[in-house]
Order: C-alpha cells, then structure tokens, then sequence
C-alpha cells in the first residue's frame, strides 16, 4: 500500500488518530464527571434538580450530535465569541470536548441511574437511620456500588464516544476521518485499501477494548 510507503501520509495518518486519542481521553473524562453530576440530580430529593437532570438528559440524547457540534461551533464560537485559543485547531479540538462531553453525559448519566436502581434500598434506609445525609449515602453507600455494576455499559458508551469523535471533524479538527477523506482524495485508485486500513484500525482498538470492560465488569461487579 503506497500510503504506508509515504512519510507524509504516514505522518498524517498517526496524527489523525492521535487526535482521536486525545478527543476520546478528554470527553471521556469530562463526560463521566458531568454524568455522575447529572445522576446525582436525578435521584436527588431535591424536585429542581430532578428536574434539571431529567431535561439535560432528554434534551440531548434525542438530539443528533452532529448538531451538537454545529451548535458549539457556530453558536458558542461564532455567535456568542466563546473562545478557549487563539490557535483555531485547538479552539476547535476544545469546541469539539464540549460537544462530545454533553452529549456523552446524558448516557453515562442513565448509566449510572440504573447502578443505583439496583442498589438494595435497605442499605440507603440503614444508613439513612445512622445519621448519613443525603450525599454521605450517595458518595459513600450508592456511587461505589453503582459505578462497579455499570463497568460493561461504561465500556460501550466508551467505544461509542471514540467512534464519535469523527464528527467533530466537521468543525476542522483534522482527526481520523478527515485525514482518510483527504487521502482518498490524494490516492483515488486507492479508496478500498484505505477505508481498510482506517476501519481496521478502530477496530484492532476498539474491539479488545469492549473485551476488556467485559473482564473488569465480571471481575469487580458487585456480587448480591
């Protein structure tokens, strides 16, 4: 294949998905701070936070992220001068965190929900009746019990988060599937081997990534 011959289609290939690595690093750990958040409000005792949980997670899992990612480019950006760089590609790596990043939440959000659905009530009544407020039985009682059981679904808002991360090639990031459009562009005898060589290469990542949360979601779920 005459891209692997090339240092410059090399070059660009690996910075491509180096992009992808830092997209899916950064939302992944800003999606699961906001969603235990958004979790929190949705069992919380408290009505407004209920309900602030309930509409951040209706509105965006029912909205595609692609106009998501507009929506934080042309609006955030363009519109209201929201700006995190002077330098326009990471200003837009840092457009595309926010998108990924609310968006992913409202999953991780309902993920989380359901692990403390199947946490026993007797143990928040138990340690209700010792005193516990109610974030000392959330942080304490419910959230390590809840995040164990959810490892597996975890895993696969994870794998989706990283397959998502192409669309923020839309506002200019040059990530993975730019840098194949513009190859297929440069080496139109080509385009089989290409989409090949970036489609196996998500999967030679992503599909012992989804063995792995399988391994730890079995290896430390929490046993009743």
């Amino acid at each position: 294949m005459d891209i692997l011959s090339d240092s410059a289609d090399m070059s660009a290939y690996v910075d491509g998905f180096m992009w992808v690595l830092r997209l899916t690093i950064t939302s992944a750990i800003a999606s699961f701070i906001l969603g235990v958040i958004l979790a929190g409000f949705r069992v919380s005792p408290i009505p407004v936070l209920r309900g602030i949980g309930f509409l951040w997670v209706s509105a965006f899992r029912n909205t595609p992220l692609t106009l998501i990612i507009f929506f934080c480019y042309f609006a955030l950006y363009s519109t209201f001068g929201l700006k995190f760089s002077g330098n326009i590609t990471i200003n837009n790596f840092w457009l595309g965190v926010v998108g990924l990043s609310v968006y992913t939440a409202s999953f991780v959000c309902e993920a989380i929900r359901s692990g403390i659905n199947s946490v026993p009530v007797g143990q928040v009544e138990a340690a209700r009746a010792l005193g516990l407020t109610f974030m000392q039985v959330l942080r304490l009682v419910i959230l390590p019990q809840a995040i164990r059981s959810t490892i597996g679904p975890m895993g696969s808002v994870l794998i989706a988060l990283a397959k998502n991360t192409t669309i923020v090639g839309t506002i200019g990031v040059i990530e993975a599937s730019s840098v194949m459009k513009g190859l297929i562009n440069d080496h139109g005898d080509q385009v089989i081997p290409i989409f090949v060589l970036f489609a196996g290469t998500f999967a030679v990542v992503l599909i012992p990534t989804g063995y792995l949360f399988g391994w730890l979601s079995n290896r430390y779920e929490v046993k009743r």
